[in-house]
């Protein structure tokens, strides 16, 4: 008889260290993502392109439809998406910090490979989340305002603002954005750059990352918001201020991830 391999013995995978963070650290981590992007400015304006470009082509989409009064809950949902879009400039950071060359075929070959390792169940996870919250703005505004179409943006403002039943719609499509967009922020402010810096599964990454967000709750929060407001005013002239602002947040957001974690010490 053919003897029988033992397996080995499975073991978890040694996770790196939550450490704490001040408002300094965030600051800090913007002024290098600042320095990141005068490094290499034309990758970040490639990679803020596309995510600029994303949001015009679903401004036309919605025009076309005749629809452009759904480019307000599409606008306030679009910086869900931005995680996914910042792959490629976490790369960017890394080779600089690693002295490494910013070869354009290199870096964006490694983007398209990640589509098929965990990053890329991050990216369904994302989509997902995005997509829910475009799913309940058509359910409130259906349970709210009543199955109804807008002619113009005006007019669904005017009607959001101006009477009882849209400051109804309004107030409880606040709260539920914000509960989608915590925990979309919780599950990718660390996991996104985790993954693509170390070999870990999606779902450990996820908890590593919402351990990190609820061990720095007040710090944060507070650069979610600020990731939020900056993506939201960058695309008030047609989207074209995120060609800047999503570079920017992006190489900041990789030198936050490295001062939140400490990468985990491995006995050989």
């Amino acid at each position: 008889m053919a003897e029988t391999q033992s397996k080995a013995p499975y073991r978890p995978p040694v996770l790196p260290t939550i450490n704490k963070i001040e408002m300094s650290d965030l600051s800090a981590a913007l002024s290098a993502g600042w320095r990141d992007f005068k490094a290499a400015p034309l990758l970040g304006a490639f990679f803020g392109g596309v995510y600029a470009l994303g949001g015009l082509l679903v401004l036309l989409v919605l025009r076309n439809f005749e629809a452009t009064w759904l480019i307000i809950p599409f606008a306030i949902g679009f910086p869900l998406i931005g995680p996914f879009a910042a792959v490629g400039l976490y790369e960017v950071s890394r080779r600089l910090q690693r002295g490494e060359p910013l070869r354009w075929r290199e870096i964006l070959t490694l983007v398209l490979d990640q589509t098929n390792r965990q990053i890329g169940w991050m990216s369904l996870v994302i989509l997902f989340v995005f997509w829910i919250w475009i799913y309940q703005i058509r359910l409130l505004i259906a349970l709210f305002l009543g199955f109804q179409s807008f002619s113009s943006t005006e007019a669904f403002l005017g009607v959001v603002t101006g009477t009882s039943e849209g400051l109804a719609f309004l107030a409880v499509g606040t709260v539920v954005g914000a509960v989608l967009s915590f925990i979309l922020f919780a599950s990718t402010v660390v996991s996104m750059p985790l993954l693509l810096d170390r070999d870990l599964d999606f779902v450990t990454a996820m908890i590593v990352s919402f351990q990190s967000v609820f061990s720095n709750m007040r710090t944060m929060l507070l650069w979610g918001v600020l990731i939020a407001i900056v993506t939201f005013l960058s695309m008030v002239p047609l989207f074209l201020g995120l060609v800047v602002a999503i570079p920017i947040l992006g190489h900041a957001t990789w030198h936050l991830y490295q001062r939140v974690l400490t990468a985990p010490v491995v006995s050989q």
